[in-house]
């Protein structure tokens, strides 16, 4: 037989006695039993036996002693209750106010955040009466302008107006929240300006950045709406000035032609980021060449609906409805273009660092800047007496 099982069960024996006080071992009721075969272990049979030794190893030291020493451990506790000292059940209760304490300012933390919810919403109601009276005051002058037969379509050309049977309300929203975009645009300009002077960080920058993105994908959105309006505003470029329409491509900047402007203000190039500017230009100017062939196209089909039939014979109320369902195809046309330009500036802004952004940004206002300042000193140029 191996010795390896016997000196496994000699060394259980010897842990177990170690465990055992030596009352217990004294004891005739304490037994270590083992296997029915030398060296396996069964633990439950072990516990229960263990489990029983102590047991019997309690009962006959239990004596009137014991319960002397806890009467008076009570006693001492009451008494250190009665004299100030915590016990345990006030040590309970602290514990129990803990939660209590929680809940409070989870309460309290709510009841602000309540009260700042009434804020905002109160200024949100007071921004939108503010609003609705302006609306009002621009329905009011719009009302006596058609009274007055003028039609508003000067844009920022104050000298050139116009007269019509009637005023587009949509086209005179436009024109003055266009007015407002380019006052905010200014103000965005020399924010960049000095940013960079500064040299602020770069997450400020960021900031600036998309700040000055948005406000041109707020153009964009209000062009879509004017368009609705009346997409023959927006083609000819009426709410610009006449230095910008004479750039005018599809109611907006052309995107190509505005990239040769901006890369030289751009240096240092990277050559990777040279590659991909020169990719992005060519990938603009077929995308311009699709949409002016189109136009292309659409004028023609146009042309040939409004002159259909016989010429000179004074009916042409057909010809003009066929023409009419063609019009809103111009209108897909002015969104389309400035779809284009809006997806140049996000690509520009991925291929540069924030601060080339900053630059091209800035450059890019001012450039607008520079030709609405053109537009007025050819304005007021000095003329000779015809």
């Amino acid at each position: 037989m191996s010795l390896f099982p016997l000196f496994l069960g000699f060394s259980k024996f010897w842990i177990f006695a170690s465990i055992v006080s030596p009352e217990s071992m004294n004891s005739s009721s304490t037994h270590f039993v083992t296997s029915r075969r030398m060296g396996i272990y069964e633990p439950l049979h072990q516990i229960s036996t263990w489990g029983e030794s102590f047991k019997t190893n309690g009962c006959p030291n239990t004596s009137a002693s014991t319960i002397a020493e806890l009467e008076a451990k009570l006693d001492n506790q009451s008494e250190d209750t009665s004299h100030g000292t915590p016990g345990p059940s006030e040590k309970y209760d602290q514990e129990a106010t803990k939660p209590v304490d929680k809940v409070q300012r989870r309460l309290a933390q709510n009841r602000e955040a309540a009260r700042k919810s009434r804020l905002r919403k109160k200024a949100y109601v007071q921004e939108l009466e503010s609003s609705r009276v302006k609306l009002m005051q621009l329905e009011q002058e719009l009302e006596r302008a058609r009274q007055q037969g003028l039609y508003i379509g000067a844009g920022l050309d104050a000298g050139h107006l116009g007269f019509s049977g009637a005023v587009n309300s949509g086209i005179a929203a436009f024109e003055m929240e266009y007015g407002h975009w380019v006052e905010e645009q200014s103000s965005q300009i020399c924010e960049l300006r000095t940013a960079l002077h500064a040299h602020i960080s770069d997450v400020e920058l960021r900031i600036l950045v998309e700040t000055a993105m948005n406000h041109y994908f707020n153009l964009f959105r209000m062009k879509a709406t004017a368009a609705k309006a009346d997409v023959f505003y927006m083609m000819s470029g009426m709410w610009k000035t006449s230095a910008e329409r004479f750039f005018l491509w599809i109611g907006g900047f052309r995107p190509s032609e505005l990239l040769k402007v901006l890369v030289p203000q751009l240096d240092p190039l990277t050559d990777q980021q040279i590659l991909d500017v020169c990719n992005l230009r060519q990938s603009c100017q077929q995308a311009e060449d699709a949409l002016t062939q189109g136009m292309e196209k659409l004028q023609q089909i146009l042309a040939e609906a409004v002159a259909a039939g016989q010429l000179g014979e004074g009916s042409y109320i057909p010809q003009l409805a066929t023409a009419l369902e063609k019009l809103e195809a111009v209108v897909s046309f002015v969104n389309q273009a400035d779809h284009l330009r809006q997806e140049t500036l996000q690509q520009m802004v991925r291929i540069l660092t924030v601060r080339q952004a900053a630059r091209g940004l800035l450059a890019l206002g001012e450039y607008f800047q520079r030709l609405r300042a053109l537009s007025s000193l050819w304005a007021t140029r000095p003329r000779e007496p015809a």
